[in-house]
């Protein structure tokens, strides 16, 4: 088992990975660094990570979860964090509960600072996943099924829209 304790400042934050990068006019608003710490200190049922969001930006479109729970807190720097229809200014030192649930519990985090917000998200963890994006009408779906020999782990991830089905036959 890994040393179960690791100290913010030792976090080492990452851009996001190419794949997942945002792209076209998306990038104009979306920005994030990130620093995994739930698996380097060996969490199984929580995920934890600090994320970095430079002036401006925003780290993730807006989304709920149903079945995932979020909590963050502020480290530094202030923004504002929409959930549902509100809007609510945002400073070091604030927790905020994001709890499961449909629409009405979608979040956002945006930098509206002159410097970098940085917070801690700590979320329940499921192998499977789904999010909702109210404001483009997505929903994305997270699948992980152990890990490859390299120690990465396998994983689904699919993108689609509620108003674009698919027949279960289609293509069989």
């Amino acid at each position: 088992m890994p040393k179960p304790i690791i100290n913010v400042a030792d976090v080492s934050l990452d851009p996001t990975p190419s794949a997942f990068a945002p792209t076209g006019s998306a990038a104009a608003r979306f920005e994030a660094k990130t620093g995994v710490i739930g698996a380097r200190i060996g969490a199984q049922k929580l995920g934890y990570n600090v994320t970095a969001v430079p002036p401006g930006k925003r780290a993730w479109p807006f989304h709920n979860h149903p079945a995932k729970e979020e909590m963050f807190f502020v480290l530094q720097g202030n923004g504002e964090v929409r959930i549902g229809e509100a809007r609510y200014p945002i400073r070091r030192g604030d927790v905020i509960a994001c709890p499961a649930g449909g629409a009405g519990t979608a979040h956002q985090i945006i930098n509206s600072g002159s410097e970098e917000l940085r917070y801690l998200a700590v979320s329940t963890e499921h192998s499977l996943e789904m999010a909702q994006y109210p404001d483009s009408g997505k929903f994305g779906v997270k699948a992980e099924f152990g890990t490859a020999p390299d120690g990465t782990p396998k994983r689904v991830i699919f993108f689609g829209r509620e108003n674009q089905p698919v027949d279960f036959w289609e293509g069989e």
